[in-house]
């Protein structure tokens, strides 16, 4: 594909729901360090706070994280919020069960989170209530028009607002982290994921079309080192 206009529809390995294994769990650790060394932690986080900087201290929200793979972010998260006085109600869904039975593994030290093995278009997901929705690295693995109808339903759903990180669509992105992957990664998942998420995420416009066919008009949208789109969706309380 060397055309940069559009959306790459091509499938990740990722998608999968019944992959499992070393392979897996070699990728969710080398994506946990990816997010760590190239600022995508950070991106979350700094989202995050933006939201909550004006609540008190004690206030309970409720945080799902979607994709959440290996937990990483929750645990961050949890730690977050002790440091700032807030009592967090964090849930971890993905709709891989053995994902979620090896983010459950790695974080027993952190009562204040759940788990989900759920899809986010299903009835299931639906009928929750939370007071966040946060996705990292997460919506690229959809097509624009299921994004719209997810946005609609999450804008609904969420009382606070709706954290967006994800990629750059990008050719300096691309043959980068091609790269790097090739030089340093153990994980074959990686080695073919990682460049194809790059083709399937976003441009500036991308972004700004799915959100307002779903109907927000109130977000912000940064971008960030390296090759990162922050969005912001603030909702005001409502949901």
């Amino acid at each position: 594909m060397s055309d940069w206009s559009t959306r790459s529809d091509a499938q990740e390995i990722m998608d999968d729901l019944q992959c499992r294994g070393e392979v897996v769990e070699q990728t969710l650790r080398e994506l946990d360090f990816i997010n760590h060394w190239l600022g995508g932690n950070a991106v979350t986080l700094s989202a995050v706070e933006k939201l909550l900087s004006d609540l008190p201290n004690s206030t309970e929200v409720s945080i799902a994280d979607l994709g959440c793979g290996s937990g990483d972010m929750l645990r961050r998260l949890a730690v977050w919020g002790k440091g700032r006085g807030l009592v967090l109600k964090l849930t971890g869904i993905d709709a891989n069960p053995h994902i979620i039975e090896y983010a459950k593994a790695h974080s027993t030290d952190f009562p204040e989170i759940q788990w989900e093995a759920v899809s986010i278009f299903s009835d299931a997901f639906h009928e929750k209530q939370y007071d966040v929705l946060l996705g990292t690295l997460f919506f690229h693995h959809f097509s624009s028009a299921d994004l719209v109808n997810f946005f609609r339903q999450a804008s609904a759903q969420t009382r606070l607002g709706i954290v967006i990180n994800d990629i750059h669509r990008h050719w300096l992105a691309w043959g980068s982290i091609a790269l790097l992957t090739r030089l340093f990664s153990r994980s074959s998942m990686v080695r073919f994921d990682a460049p194809l998420s790059v083709r399937r995420a976003f441009t500036r416009g991308e972004l700004k079309s799915i959100l307002e066919e779903a109907g927000i008009r109130a977000y912000t949208l940064k971008w960030k080192w390296a090759f990162r789109w922050q969005v912001v969706v603030e909702l005001g309380g409502k949901g």
